[in-house]
């Protein structure tokens, strides 16, 4: 299959326009179309959605995955905990076969709203000139960024954030609402006209998606967190398992602009992967997984004496 390429720039906003040599963009993937959320900007690069991997006959998931490698050069699928085992093992099974360090998968402990955000954002970055190491790793540290949480009918079932016996003796209590946020600080308050959650320290957006419950104190929660604006989206399937309940309404609080998440990630010091050899940012690399090496540990692309 031919590559797809494209002429690599600095985002909007800063000091010039940079143009680049000629790269192949880096694929953002997700398990399915309802984590692919709408385009923020006019930028942002389509998401790749691999639908029913666990349903196909593996021979030809594996023949569509690589045809993704060849077009892309690297693919970074993002997935949340609450995905079906069923498919991350696809997934993990079809990296081994293809024997490839150019695909990365990425499941960071957000809800699944956070994770289609997330996913957002690296589909944004990754119209920059950013490398495909350093745009994967990015992964890593928008997180710290996102505010993700939900208010619940029910806390019985979740599992996901520290719950204690009062709260979930209210939770059987006709009518009660609780809300939770679980990234970056787990916190949990009864809904009442007076509670909020403690939020960003920096100006955000936030998405509001909607499960079978009727509140308005998630909106209230974005004034009080003084956020730019509020936008809706369809409740990803995936939240159900996670907060453990369908009487849900997720948020999360987010940065959307590009020349800000480019600042960020562009501010880091990046390396090479001492194995590998792909530039990155942190101390471990999302696609070969090597973490720092220890103390005299040869590089994987220096000369070893043979055992």
């Amino acid at each position: 299959m031919k590559s797809s390429r494209r002429t690599a720039v600095t985002p909007v906003g800063r000091a010039g326009v940079k143009s680049g040599e000629l790269c192949v963009p880096t694929a953002i993937a997700v398990t399915g179309a309802d984590m692919a959320l709408p385009a923020q900007d006019e930028r942002t690069m389509p998401a790749v959605v691999l639908t029913g991997l666990d349903r196909k006959p593996l021979d030809q998931a594996l023949t569509e995955l690589h045809a993704l490698v060849e077009q892309y050069g690297h693919v970074v699928v993002v997935c949340s905990q609450a995905t079906p085992e069923p498919v991350v093992r696809r997934l993990h099974t079809l990296r081994s076969l293809l024997e490839s360090d150019r695909i990365a998968l990425f499941r960071p402990e957000l809800p699944p709203l956070g994770i289609a955000v997330l996913a957002r954002q690296l589909r944004q970055l990754a119209s920059c000139d950013l490398s495909p190491g350093v745009l994967a790793s990015a992964g890593r540290l928008l997180t710290h960024y996102i505010h993700a949480g939900a208010v619940l009918g029910s806390v019985a079932k979740l599992d996901r954030v520290p719950v204690g016996l009062k709260a979930h003796a209210r939770s059987w209590v006709p009518g009660s609402q609780f809300a939770v946020l679980a990234h970056p600080e787990p916190q949990l308050v009864r809904v009442a006209p007076d509670a909020t959650l403690k939020g960003p320290e920096f100006s955000t957006w936030m998405l509001v998606a909607k499960g079978q419950l009727q509140s308005d104190w998630a909106a209230g929660l974005g004034t009080r967190w003084g956020v730019h604006g509020l936008r809706e989206t369809p409740l990803p399937v995936e939240s159900t398992v996670w907060w453990g309940t369908g009487r849900l309404i997720e948020f999360c609080g987010y940065l959307a602009d590009l020349s800000v998440l480019y600042q960020l990630v562009t501010s880091v010091r990046q390396t090479s992967c001492h194995w590998c050899g792909i530039d990155v940012i942190g101390d471990r690399c999302v696609f070969c997984s090597a973490g720092p090496p220890a103390p005299g540990e040869p590089r994987a692309l220096e000369p070893r004496t043979p055992a």
